[in-house]
């Protein structure tokens, strides 16, 4: 049979083309197929609204991974080519309650505000916390606070200090010892008005905080105070003597003010230990200081270092890697023995067991 050129040459052409539609249409068709299957066991109960597929309504009541998809599960349009951003979409962690519904930040931030809260809230079911072996620490009598959560008025602490008071190295702003300390005395006087107020400030010592004692602390009118000093004098070089001093100036102002005190000398941790002759001094001082003024001293390097020695407890146990702050089972016991000796003052006061003021010395271990 002859035919033109022309002609033969667009048969040829044609029969060409619909030769390669034919033998590549399987291999896209399968794909597509896979995808679309794989589309609807991630989309689960919330299907597509075949009908509708672009409309806002439709969009706003499927999650992402499904509307980035949603053309894939459509027979009338064309199987688009998985991307990158599609697999990564695709591949997003799933709720185990709702496996159509990719977790949101929110619910991820939610989960870790909850896995915290629970590893907070057992911190003393796996490592107890027990007072000193010899006897519990004593901050002596607080008669003004005590009085007052006695007689069920309104009562303000202010925590005074560096960066162990304001917490660095817990895990969450209620997991510092001013807010362990507050949740401990609200659940022993429920119907009490405790005001705890953090003033911590990191990389601080005597000198700086003296320049705040006013504004910070004293025009709070706090009923106790609880100044945690020396860490940073220690850490700095700073002579012991003249820290001494200046705590001393500040423990007289506060008394003015009509405040009970309670002093907190630095931490047993291993950066506190590598200046040990300057710690010991500046301990000694402090201790001497309370003597002298009639005011409590929680001893927390002696508390902290008999977790340690006595304890067996790994340093790590409460020490963050920095080797030097506390972490949240520090900070937590911290503050329960704290707390306990407020509350050891509050039961002296109604039992009429009231101890002057100006007898308000620390008793050794």
């Amino acid at each position: 049979m002859s035919c033109h050129r022309p002609f033969c040459r667009t048969t040829l052409l044609a029969v060409s083309a619909i030769a390669a539609l034919v033998l590549l249409t399987p291999s896209t068709i399968a794909p597509a197929r896979a995808q679309a299957a794989q589309q609807a066991a991630l989309a689960g109960s919330a299907k597509p609204d075949t009908a509708k597929p672009d409309t806002a309504k439709s969009e706003s009541a499927k999650p992402e991974s499904v509307k980035s998809d949603d053309a894939k599960s459509d027979s009338a349009r064309p199987a688009a080519p998985t991307t990158d951003a599609t697999a990564a979409v695709n591949a997003a962690p799933l709720d185990p309650a709702n496996p159509s519904q990719p977790k949101s930040l929110t619910d991820k931030a939610i989960e870790k505000v909850k896995q915290v809260a629970k590893s907070a809230s057992d911190v003393f079911s796996r490592v107890p916390c027990l007072p000193p072996k010899g006897g519990a620490t004593s901050m002596g009598s607080l008669p003004h606070v005590a009085g007052k959560l006695a007689a069920g008025q309104p009562v303000v602490i202010v925590a005074f200090g560096s960066s162990s008071t304001s917490g660095y190295g817990s895990t969450s702003p209620e997991f510092t010892y001013p807010n362990r300390l507050a949740a401990q005395l609200r659940r022993q006087y429920p119907s009490a008005d405790i005001t705890v107020v953090n003033r911590g400030k990191g990389g601080e010592d005597a000198p700086e905080m003296m320049k705040r004692l006013q504004v910070e602390v004293l025009d709070m009118k706090p009923d106790l105070v609880i100044w945690q000093v020396g860490t940073n004098a220690v850490l700095r070089n700073l002579d012991p003597g003249e820290t001494a001093q200046l705590v001393e100036d500040g423990v007289a102002r506060i008394q003015a003010a009509g405040a009970d005190l309670v002093l907190v000398d630095p931490q047993y941790s291993p950066k506190v230990n590598e200046h040990a002759e300057s710690a010991s001094r500046l301990i000694k001082l402090l201790g001497r200081v309370a003597r002298l003024r009639h005011v409590g001293v929680f001893p927390r390097f002696e508390v902290m270092r008999q977790w340690h020695e006595n304890q067996a407890l790994p340093i790590d146990s409460f020490v963050i890697a920095d080797g030097l702050h506390m972490n949240d089972w520090g900070y937590a016991c911290f503050a329960q023995l704290l707390g306990d000796d407020i509350i050891k003052s509050v039961g002296q006061i109604k039992l009429g067991v009231n101890v002057p003021s100006n007898v308000q010395t620390y008793r050794p271990m």
